[in-house]
């Protein structure tokens, strides 16, 4: 049969909307069921999975630091011994910086990313599932861990020696670096898919100066991710290495240097603040046009201090070692660029401010979390920024006035946007409103809790208190603050108790949301809340940068794709030109052989060299189906 006598391929160009939609449904629909949750590759139920998951992290890596509180709250307490607090001060620091903080980040892109520009699905849609399964077998191998008494006990940091054969016996620092094995594959992986998705599937018309603020942060955000994290896949892998074959990379005996871990490391671990931090930046960006009813001001210098803060993230990571004996020299320059790195933070509180201070403010919990946050961000920058001074520095080095800028900065500077992006968009992923009423009441006993239990550690730090200890001698002049910090975490507790019971009774019996509950202006609110499998039934057409305040109430489509199978628009990179139509793969469970496959061999690799060798076998084997070419009838046509 010659291509002229071939039946006309049906489009979305032939059908009425309620057909249309009935057709594209049976296209990209997720089969109920296990079998369907097994294999699904609908990049919203795989972001609300990684959103879930890592909050559960959250409330765990919580309880952690509350047993860290209360064992701390007066001197020579017995409530937890040595060995045990070490394990615990581990897991809520792996935990909260490698299963929570930066899964969370990607978690919401890969939910959003699709929706704000336009497209049906993300890019390489089962490498998003792999990527989600990869990531839930390294947390449960963390927290297995801990729950058998092998957990990891030489901090988020393991700093060699103390991580290396000489010192950690046993398998607990082969399962901390195995851990980070498994999410930086799973972060790597989500990174690839947000960078192709942003460059090459956005609406027609979404040209690079109509990109939502949030999709410019998650961007660089992917930037980072895979220039930062091949680092610290490196010096797990170097350590294990050295634990287990016998190299020397970190024993300076053999020629290895201790020093070079703590490079790797940071490296990797100060361009990780940004890419917990940037995201958050996009959000409030967000919020902050949502609720003041007027465009951001200032979008082209917010997305140069994206770009700038991404970059000078990279000239950072030095101003952690300044008490090692580093040249003078070299001090400078890390001592400049962390303090220069301020600049793009305050070009951004500044065009927030006046957008707020131009716009027409709606004191929505969204917003009072943003609030929130400015407040926190900058105590927390202004602190950074002291200890960016070698002197200073020098003095609090490894005392408690660290503990609390690192906090201010993450849980201020991040995890207060994210609080109110969950509120912004929960009713977009659930189709239903969270309570005003009790997420008041959260934002309140959030902020004074989180203020009451951090800023005094900046007191305790000044006055001494080492950072890591277990416990301390009744003569030591910090028995009232530890009391007085460990009751304020109570009430932080107790707000982050109000928001998950706030999640809960919303998901169950929220109030019906409508598609646009906040007014917004970006595309994800142009479809139904929650979004249908195909996110839109026709594609968008945009024509500026806030389409649904700027173009009529009818947004321009653009037509052309076939309904019987999964098809996305392709783009050009500058001016979301259309340039092609391409097939979306439909679900496989070869995903999930795959990444049990990998989970057996990184496990079995903790315990013999081997496994790198025979356990590559079932995983080319799974890669093998997942990638074998298939013809269907849709393309015999």
């Amino acid at each position: 049969m010659t291509n002229d006598n071939k039946p006309a391929q049906p489009t979305d160009l032939m059908f009425g909307d309620d057909e249309l939609e009935r057709r594209l449904a049976q296209t990209w629909r997720t089969p109920a069921g296990v079998w369907g949750a097994l294999t699904t590759v609908d990049h919203k139920i795989i972001g609300r999975r990684y959103i879930v998951t890592a909050f559960v992290f959250l409330a765990l890596g919580g309880l952690l630091a509350l047993a860290m509180r209360l064992q701390l709250a007066q001197p020579e307490a017995r409530f937890i011994g040595p060995d045990r607090y070490n394990q615990i001060f581990t897991m809520h620091g792996s935990n909260m910086m490698f299963l929570f903080a930066v899964p969370v980040m990607e978690a919401m892109a890969v939910y959003l990313v699709p929706l704000m520009v336009g497209t049906r699905n993300i890019a390489f849609p089962r490498l998003n599932a792999f990527s989600y399964w990869i990531y839930l077998a390294g947390g449960l191998l963390l927290w297995i861990s801990f729950a058998l008494d092998t957990a990891p006990d030489v901090g988020w940091f393991a700093y060699v020696p103390l991580s290396g054969p000489q010192y950690g016996a046993g398998k607990r620092a082969d399962l901390w670096a195995q851990m980070i094995t498994f999410t930086e594959v799973a972060a790597l992986a989500v990174a690839v898919e947000i960078v192709v998705t942003v460059f090459k599937q956005r609406a027609p018309g979404m040209s690079l100066d109509r990109i939502p603020l949030f999709v410019w942060s998650m961007l660089v955000t992917a930037f980072l991710v895979i220039m930062a994290m091949p680092a610290i896949m490196l010096a797990s892998s170097t350590l294990i290495l050295d634990r287990l074959v016998g190299t020397h990379f970190y024993n300076p005996t053999e020629g290895g240097d201790a020093l070079l871990w703590q490079h790797l490391f940071w490296f990797f671990g100060h361009p990780e603040v940004y890419i917990i931090f940037l995201p958050a930046v996009g959000m409030v960006s967000t919020i902050i046009a949502t609720f003041s009813r007027r465009p951001v001001f200032g979008y082209l210098p917010l997305v140069m201090a994206l770009i700038a803060t991404g970059l000078l993230a990279f000239g950072l990571w030095v101003h952690h070692m300044f008490v090692v004996g580093l040249p003078k020299l070299g001090e400078s320059f890390f001592t400049a660029s962390s303090m220069a790195i301020a600049i793009p933070a305050g070009i951004q509180i500044f065009c927030w401010l006046a957008t707020l201070w131009g716009g027409q403010p709606v004191l929505k919990t969204p917003m009072l979390f943003v609030l929130g946050f400015i407040v926190t961000f900058v105590i927390g920058g202004l602190t950074g920024v002291m200890v960016a001074s070698v002197p200073f520095d020098t003095q609090v080095h490894d005392t408690y006035f660290v503990v609390a800028h690192f906090h201010y900065v993450l849980v201020g500077g991040a995890v207060f946007p994210l609080l109110g992006a969950i509120y912004y968009w929960f009713p977009k992923i659930s189709g239903r409103m969270m309570s005003e009423t009790l997420g008041r009441w959260a934002f309140a006993l959030i902020f004074a809790g989180f203020n009451l239990t951090f800023f005094p550690m900046h007191i305790l730090g000044l006055e001494g208190m080492p950072r890591r200890i277990y416990t301390y001698q009744p003569e030591m002049p910090w028995a009232g603050m530890n009391m007085f910090v460990s009751f304020s975490a109570l009430i932080l507790s107790l707000g982050f108790l109000v928001f998950f019971v706030d999640v809960i009774r919303s998901t169950r019996s929220g109030q019906i949301a409508g598609e646009n509950p906040w007014g917004a202006s970006t595309l994800e609110w142009a479809t139904s809340s929650p979004p249908p499998c195909f996110n839109f039934r026709r594609i968008p057409v945009v024509g500026a940068r806030d389409p649904l305040w700027s173009q009529p109430e009818e947004l321009t489509v653009a037509g052309g794709l076939r309904t019987d199978r999964r098809e996305l628009i392709v783009s050009s990179v500058v001016e979301a030109q259309p340039e092609a139509s391409e097939s979306s793969p439909r679900n496989s469970i070869w995903p999930l052989l795959a990444a049990l496959a990998t989970t057996v061999m990184l496990i079995w690799s903790i315990f013999s060299p081997w496994a790198v060798i025979w356990g590559s076998i079932p995983i080319g084997i799974t890669l093998t189906g997942w990638f074998w070419p298939k013809q269907t009838p849709e393309d015999e046509s």
